[in-house]
């Protein structure tokens, strides 16, 4: 009886072992070879909190590189020192990955804006390539921080504080914020709105990103006047979004310590008409603008 107890234990054991060389070696299992190589760049490295920026984005394709059969998705991840995501900034390629050929390189700059996030201080970039089908990701080559996540990058989060004071002052709707993302808010214009800006006295970049969701079914002109001057003006489709970034300089702006821009729009609409009831807005809207920021030139 001794011996049986015996033999079942070294059975055990050797089934044991077995086990644990086999998930062993699946761990061992070596990462398949990069498809390409990911970068990033920014256009100033300490950005304050609300603020756009210019991200250029860069894939470099290995020279190897095998045929990728699906359209993978960028995936950038933005996190505080603790490692915890805050943001992201995930989008389509230009060129998508099925159409990718070895050593080509996929470099493109995008409009950022830097939410207004409860943190400031280092914050470190990741990028990677997902499957939006399986949520797979493609091996690339770079320091990975885990499940495929590449470190390409820091930046360091300013104060607020840092901008200049932009305030939404007559012809506004309230804030709205979608149910499901909070990180997202808008003002939809009346005909007419006003923004009452600090007046930094030197040449500006005026960023204004809007977008008409199409409830109505026509393009709208809009012009941004700065007293009886013409700073931009353009037209915006229906379904369309935009971020439009005229210069005003310093002598267009003046002297005085507050000036006022006004956004207007040749033709609103009221949801609750133009939809035959679909919608119970009431409101007459303009168009829906998401930011507008005046950047100092350096």
């Amino acid at each position: 009886m001794k011996k049986l107890f015996v033999r079942r234990t070294a059975g055990i054991t050797a089934i044991a072992l077995c086990l644990v060389g086999a998930a062993a070696c699946r761990r061992k299992q070596a990462e398949p070879a990069p498809v390409a190589t990911p970068s990033f760049s920014i256009s100033q490295s300490r950005v304050p909190l609300g603020s756009p920026v210019e991200v250029t984005y860069k894939f470099t394709v290995a020279k190897d590189a095998p045929k990728i059969n699906e359209n993978y998705r960028v995936f950038v991840h933005f996190l505080d020192s603790d490692k915890e995501r805050m943001w992201t900034d995930d989008h389509d390629l230009p060129v998508p990955t099925t159409q990718w050929k070895p050593g080509q390189v996929i470099e493109y700059t995008k409009t950022m804006f830097v939410p207004v996030y409860p943190y400031m201080g280092p914050t470190t970039v990741l990028m990677g390539l997902y499957s939006q089908a399986s949520n797979s990701r493609l091996p690339l080559a770079g320091e990975n921080n885990g499940q495929r996540a590449y470190i390409v990058g820091k930046l360091e989060l300013l104060p607020q504080t840092e901008n200049v004071f932009v305030m939404f002052k007559d012809g506004w709707h309230p804030a709205e914020t979608p149910p499901d993302n909070a990180a997202v808010e808008w003002q939809w214009t009346k005909k007419e709105a006003t923004l009452s800006v600090r007046n930094p006295k030197k040449d500006v970049t005026f960023y204004l990103h809007l977008d008409q969701p199409g409830l109505f079914p026509e393009p709208q002109q809009v012009t941004v006047t700065l007293g009886d001057q013409v700073i931009d003006s353009f037209t915006i489709q229906p379904k369309q979004e935009l971020i439009r970034k005229p210069v005003i300089t310093a002598a267009q702006l003046g002297t005085a310590d507050v000036v006022d821009l006004k956004i207007k729009v040749d033709k609103t609409y009221v949801p609750a008409v133009v939809t035959n009831g679909a919608s119970r807005d009431p409101r007459e809207l303009g168009v829906r603008v998401f930011h507008a920021y005046v950047q100092p030139k350096a």
